[in-house]
């Protein structure tokens, strides 16, 4: 084993990190920006005003239980079976 050409690698090794220089920051800095344009502010907007809104119509839920309740509700037959088809036919 030479331990001299160990030595010479090793010296080349240290040359290389000697002569490297250390980047310093700039004098410039700089800063992240986020600029939302006025269509994402609607939009924003109508996603909170969805999500405040209650899922449930309370005013056509009301009247079909008042209805239910009194036994005055019927179904047209016709109209839900062409609505059935019709989704149906979606799916397919």
């Amino acid at each position: 084993m030479r331990v001299d050409s160990f030595a010479q690698i090793q010296s080349m090794y240290n040359l290389g990190n000697k002569n490297k220089q250390v980047k310093t920051e700039s004098s410039r800095s700089f800063s992240d920006q986020l600029q939302i344009s006025s269509i994402g502010k609607d939009i924003q907007t109508a996603k909170q005003a969805v999500a405040s809104a209650s899922d449930v119509r309370t005013d056509l839920v009301g009247d079909i239980k008042s209805k239910i309740d009194a036994g005055t509700y019927s179904v047209d037959s016709d109209s839900l079976a062409e609505k059935l088809f019709a989704q149906f036919s979606r799916t397919l």
